[in-house]
Order: C-alpha cells, then sequence, then structure tokens
C-alpha cells in the first residue's frame, strides 16, 4: 500500500512548486489589476486616438491564445535584451543582506510575470469597463453639474460603485490567473505543472503526482474564492450598519 504514495522527497518538490506558482499568480493578480485599471481609466478619455490604443490592445491580448504570446516574449522580445542582462538573470543572482539572503527571480519566471500580467490585464479591463458602465450616466452628470470635476467624479462616485460591480468577475478572473499559470511549464517556469511532468517521469506513478498537484491548484482558487466571499459579506454588512 505505501508503495504506491509519492516519496516524500516529490512532495517536497511539489510544495515548493506550489509556492512558485502561488508567487507567480499573486504578482500577476496586482500587476494586472493595477495596469487593467489604468486602461480602464483611459478608455473613458474623449481623444479617440487614446480610445483606439486602449481598443487595439485589448483585441491583440484578448483575441489571440496565451501560449503564443509566451513564447513571443520569451523567443521574441527576450532575445533583444542586451545579453549581459541576460546571462545575469540567468544565473539567479542572490542579493545578501544582513542574516538572509534573497534569491532573485529566474528568466523564466520574469519573462512569464510579464506575460501572463499583459494577457490578464486586457481581460481585467473589460471587468472594469464593464463596472464603470453599470454605473448610470445620470449620477456622472449630476456630479458634474453640483461642481465636481471629471476626475472627482470619477473618485467619490462612478468608481467605487463600479468596483461593486465588477468583483465578482474579478474573482472569476484572478480564479483563472492562477489556472493560466500552468502554461508558463512551455518556457521552463518551474511551477506545479512543470515540476509535476517531472516527477511522473522519475517516478513512474502519474496518478497520485497529477492528483496531487490537481487539488493544489483546486486549493489555490478555493482560497481565492473563499477571500472574495469573505470580502463581500464584510462590505455588505458594514453598509448594512
Amino acid at each position: 500500500m505505501f508503495e504506491q504514495l509519492l516519496e516524500p522527497r516529490y512532495l517536497w518538490w511539489l510544495w515548493d512548486a506550489f509556492l512558485v506558482t502561488l508567487a507567480i499568480s499573486f504578482l500577476t493578480i496586482i500587476l494586472s489589476t493595477l495596469l487593467g485599471f489604468l486602461l480602464a481609466i483611459a478608455e473613458q478619455s474623449h481623444f479617440k486616438l487614446i480610445k483606439g490604443v486602449i481598443g487595439g490592445y485589448n483585441a491583440i491580448f484578448r483575441y489571440s491564445p496565451l501560449l503564443p504570446q509566451l513564447f513571443f516574449w520569451y523567443f521574441g522580445v527576450g532575445n533583444l535584451l542586451p545579453a549581459e542582462l541576460k546571462m545575469a538573470l540567468l544565473d539567479e543572482p542572490q542579493i545578501s543582506c544582513y542574516f538572509f539572503t534573497l534569491k532573485m527571480p529566474s528568466f523564466e519566471f520574469i519573462i512569464g510575470l510579464i506575460a501572463l500580467t499583459f494577457y490578464s490585464s486586457a481581460f481585467i479591463a473589460k471587468e472594469f469597463q464593464a463596472g464603470i458602465s453599470g454605473v448610470a450616466k445620470g449620477q456622472q452628470q449630476a456630479s458634474l453639474a453640483l461642481g465636481l470635476s471629471w476626475w472627482q467624479s470619477m473618485r467619490f462616485i462612478i468608481l467605487p460603485q463600479s468596483f461593486r460591480i465588477a468583483f465578482s468577475p474579478l474573482i472569476g478572473q484572478y480564479m483563472n490567473i492562477i489556472k493560466n499559470s500552468s502554461l508558463t511549464m512551455a518556457i521552463g517556469v518551474l511551477e506545479l505543472s512543470y515540476v509535476s511532468r517531472q516527477i511522473e517521469t522519475e517516478s513512474l506513478k502519474t496518478f497520485q503526482d497529477f492528483a496531487i498537484a490537481t487539488l493544489l491548484y483546486i486549493l489555490a482558487i478555493v482560497i481565492v474564492g473563499t477571500l472574495g466571499n469573505i470580502y463581500q459579506t464584510t462590505r455588505l454588512s458594514t453598509s448594512k450598519v
């Protein structure tokens, strides 16, 4: 019976890979949310050139698969970097600070983070735009009539309401980011899917290996969904008070 279980060292491999998955997903969520928010604000501009650029950005990243984008960033843009910088990143330099050592992210990790951020921000921008569109236009007109500037109207009237509208779809996008992070295995990021393939090749215990990996992905997604539900419940209870 115990022979069917994975060896402890493989379990530690999976755990380390899970931490990498959490790290690249968490950083992507933060960066893509900030970029997506800026894109949504820029979309409200009255300048056709800006709206056209934002529309082109969304079209490129939303209508093309993530995997070719990963290869584009890794083999295309990656080769445009100075050779010295690229070699330094490939060596994964370490920064020593007093009693601890900080290991810099790998080149593959950085490229994967960039690709995921640009890809995900296009979808998140659409969620923010949908939230802004969900606020009645009369509210902005009324706020402008009361003497508020356009930015003050967006900050105090439109954006708080649009965020509440877009919150649930945003949680769905964050879950997608965790799942999409598995594609970074294609460029060598040592995340959960990549390490699972390595363990499967070495141990030949396919079911046990991928079952644990699947459970870890589900765990990460459940955590995001639970935190989102807790936040919504807290906001609802606070608003009622």
